[in-house]
């Protein structure tokens, strides 16, 4: 099926009500998913460019199959919590993730998802979960994100796809400097590029950006 035509099948299901990403899963209109950790995210992780601490807790919202999360705890050897919305996401997460890992998934809301000040997290990586909120989320996107990460913590965005502007969505239109306003200005930039290598169908549609709490 054609990317375009997931798009408007997706769009036709998904409405304010976030559970109905369950439908999106039930119908296989899941084109984010491409069975695999995106190359950039392997590349930040694995180049040394961020001098990750030995011991740490990571996130990742919106998890869909949990790849990433599983990379993550593997890669760094960290806590690493995955959660999604969708039940039949987290039930696929769980598979894919297997016994053994220091990666775990659960069903929750990541807007009403809060921790104790001592579970903050060191790392939160986000992956077409940004676009897949109504922009009038966003600055509740950004009040989480720096309710959930410590100070000098590391968010991770791979911003995705940077197609023409459009006013609908899922994926909403975007473009790195969205980012900007919802979070806040305690945030640097530590990385913020075009990613070195990218999945066939990225190619010059996205971005990657790193910020660093102070």
């Amino acid at each position: 099926m054609a990317a375009s035509n997931v798009s408007e099948k997706l769009r036709a299901i998904i409405t304010d009500d976030p559970y109905t990403w369950d439908e999106a899963w039930k119908q296989n209109l899941t084109s984010w998913d491409a069975g695999d950790i995106q190359p950039p995210l392997r590349e930040i992780v694995q180049s040394g460019e961020i001098a990750f601490p030995k011991t740490g807790r990571a996130f990742v919202p919106g998890c869909g199959s949990g790849y990433d999360a599983k990379f993550i705890s593997s890669e760094l050897g960290w806590d690493t919590l995955a959660i999604d919305i969708s039940t039949i996401a987290v039930q696929n997460a769980a598979k894919n993730i297997g016994p053994g890992s220091l990666a775990r998934v659960e069903v929750h809301d990541f807007f009403s998802f809060a921790v104790p000040e001592s579970e903050k997290f060191d790392l939160i990586y986000d992956y077409t979960f940004f676009v897949a909120i109504p922009p009038s989320r966003r600055p509740e996107w950004g009040s989480q994100m720096n309710a959930l990460i410590k100070r000098g913590g590391y968010l991770i965005t791979l911003v995705f796809p940077l197609d023409t502007e459009t006013d609908v969505g899922p994926p909403w239109f975007v473009r790195p400097e969205h980012y900007l306003a919802p979070l806040g200005g305690d945030w640097e930039k530590v990385v913020d590029r075009v990613p070195a290598v990218s999945s066939s169908s990225h190619v010059g549609r996205e971005h990657l950006v790193v910020w660093k709490k102070l």
